[in-house]
């Protein structure tokens, strides 16, 4: 069974971007800012696939090679 991933942490972001840890940061901030969540709530695959422009299966599949 594979395991499905629904939280994006600033780590994950920076992996797949290739970016600092700090802009990692910026860029979960900025989509929980989009989407109107606080600071403790989750980023899902889905709302970081829409912001990025890309497919959740696309950031899925990155993470678990990642992994």
């Amino acid at each position: 069974m594979n395991s499905v991933i629904i939280n994006i942490k600033p780590k994950d972001i920076q992996r797949l971007l290739g970016l600092s840890y700090s802009q990692a940061k910026r860029k979960v901030k900025a989509i929980r800012e989009i989407n109107g969540k606080e600071k403790h709530q989750c980023v899902t695959v889905d709302e970081t696939a829409d912001y990025l422009g890309i497919t959740p299966e696309l950031i899925k599949e990155n993470l678990q090679k990642n992994q």
